[in-house]
């Protein structure tokens, strides 16, 4: 499956989100804005490409540069399904500089409120615009209602690493209601090797619930990054759990990994410390 990787930027103000309109090429063109998006070159860093595309496409100057996500999704891509990695960037810029669009940009706005605006986001930005919690119009190219898709945490633990591992997950409708949530004792296990049991669980109930559109959320940075491409698996443990998860989520239209803090993933965790604690009262 070929992959697209990006680094995308979130500049935002008082005012909401820049977002810049691309040149249109041909005059028959529709007219589409995006984030700032950018390649990353031969040799750089994620985070170098994203201050380069800041500057080249905008003449501003990133005062910070803070890794928001990684996220990835799929894509329809003629009778193929192209994998898209996006890197998103919080970025700060100096606040008395306004942007000045070049290259493959004509202009420039903020938006605070993307469901009730009249511009119309690629669908690479309006993904991101999506899972990062905002809403899009809908008047978007090949939309897959990724707005829509169904939440999964999930979590893994371990006590002695290794030592008696659980995990847990916890689904939620596009409403924020629980559906469902569960914690199962894995055995002796690193906790490694558990958080790579609990994602491929949330993967394995979202398929079984007939769930097409899915973002499985995880506090471990490492899970999301190698699910996402950006890191490699070298590991012999969790290998065959890797391409276990990733031969099933061709099964989705539109699939996204996305790191959280341990803080926003409670009730994962209880449910992978409750199915441990389960078997110690047992024993």
């Amino acid at each position: 499956m070929k992959q697209r990787i990006r680094v995308v930027g979130i500049v935002r103000n008082d005012e909401g989100v820049l977002v810049l309109k691309r040149n249109r090429g041909r005059s028959e063109a529709p007219v589409f804005w995006e984030l700032i998006t950018g390649k990353i070159k031969f040799g750089e860093q994620p985070e170098e490409a994203m201050v380069r595309s800041l500057a080249e496409y905008t003449g501003l100057v990133a005062t910070k540069v803070k890794l928001k996500d990684v996220i990835t999704f799929l894509a329809p891509e003629g009778s193929s399904q192209l994998s898209n990695l996006y890197i998103v960037y919080e970025l700060g810029v100096t606040g008395d500089k306004k942007p000045n669009p070049r290259d493959r940009y004509t202009a420039y706005k903020y938006v605070k409120d993307f469901a009730n605006s009249n511009i119309r986001l690629n669908e690479a930005s309006a993904t991101v615009i999506e899972i990062e919690g905002g809403a899009t119009t809908s008047d978007r190219v090949n939309s897959r209602n990724t707005a829509n898709a169904v939440i999964i945490n999930v979590d893994g633990a371990s006590r002695g690493n290794p030592g008696p591992a659980g995990i847990g997950y916890c689904i939620h409708d596009n409403s924020g209601k629980i559906v469902e949530q569960s914690g199962e004792f894995i055995g002796f296990a690193t906790s490694r090797v558990a958080e790579y049991y609990a994602m491929r669980k949330g993967v394995e109930r979202a398929i079984e619930l007939g769930y097409k559109s899915a973002k499985f959320l995880s506090d471990s940075l490492m899970v999301v990054n190698q699910l996402s491409g950006i890191f490699s698996v070298k590991n012999q443990d969790i290998a065959p759990i890797y391409k276990d998860i990733t031969d099933k989520i061709e099964d989705f239209e539109a699939v996204s990994f996305v790191h959280i803090p341990r803080s926003e993933n409670v009730v994962a965790d209880t449910e992978a410390n409750a199915a441990i604690d389960r078997i110690l009262k047992k024993n």
